[in-house]
């Protein structure tokens, strides 16, 4: 076989390699555009507040000179507010576009806990994290697995979250503001603004703990799972590799 013919027959090895790579790969449109901003956003969001957060509650070293000549602090709590009505506005929007959104959208706020099904689904992703299990799905949107600590981990925290950090931004803002109106209740109920300060601070790890998790598993079903995540909240198409 002459060097020409040889490239010509690898070629169409490729070609033929590349057609039935491509037969393979299928790809669901599952994440709309408003759902994949409100994620980075929302990601953006607490990161700042986070750091931010940690940086309020374990101060920087007292710099020399006026303090207003500095306002080190000052920059740091504002950026922390602006991020925590960040968070706050952008969960209001997403639970608008949980309603209007399609079914994908749905699942952050709802998890079918009365369903044999559902529980079954998880007991083998359990299994699937533990490397106990076979690969469970495909799932399409979140595994019951995700779905639940979503819903859990990430809603409820942030929900705590935004109450407990209105109650504190409501002393600031004084007796009779709207953030004191609708969370200075917090307050009282949790005993007084030092144990709000603690639970928040709190909140703060709960939250941390999280984002560590859940990039974990992102990247892990990235790669073990063959199924795109994390490019899917980018694009919004999951693919299936297999």
């Amino acid at each position: 076989m002459t060097p020409t013919a040889h490239a010509a027959a690898e070629q169409q090895i490729h070609e033929a390699e590349l057609a039935r790579h491509s037969r393979m790969v299928r790809s669901v449109y599952v994440y709309e555009a408003p759902v994949r901003v409100w994620h980075w956003i929302n990601a953006l969001a607490i990161t700042v507040l986070c750091v931010t957060g940690y940086l309020i509650g374990s101060p920087l070293a007292t710099r020399a000179g006026e303090a207003s000549a500095h306002f080190i602090m000052g920059y740091i709590r504002f950026a922390h507010f602006s991020a925590g009505y960040v968070l706050a506005v952008g969960l209001l929007g997403r639970l608008y576009w949980a309603f209007v959104g399609n079914r994908h959208a749905r699942e952050l706020f709802s998890v079918p806990l009365f369903s044999g099904a559902y529980w079954r689904g998880m007991w083998s992703v359990i299994k699937w994290y533990a490397f106990m299990g076979q690969r469970p799905g495909p799932f399409i949107g979140h595994n019951p697995l995700s779905r639940l600590a979503i819903a859990l981990g990430y809603l409820l925290v942030t929900l705590f979250m935004i109450f407990t950090g209105f109650a504190l931004y409501a002393e600031g803002a004084q007796r009779g503001s709207w953030q004191d109106k609708l969370f200075g209740w917090v307050t009282p109920l949790m005993g007084q603004s030092q144990d709000v300060h603690t639970w928040h601070h709190l909140g703060m790890w709960a939250m941390v703990c999280f984002v560590i998790l859940h990039v974990y598993a992102a990247i892990r079903e990235d790669i073990m799972g063959r199924t795109s995540l994390m490019s899917t909240m980018v694009s919004g198409h999951r693919i299936f590799k297999d």
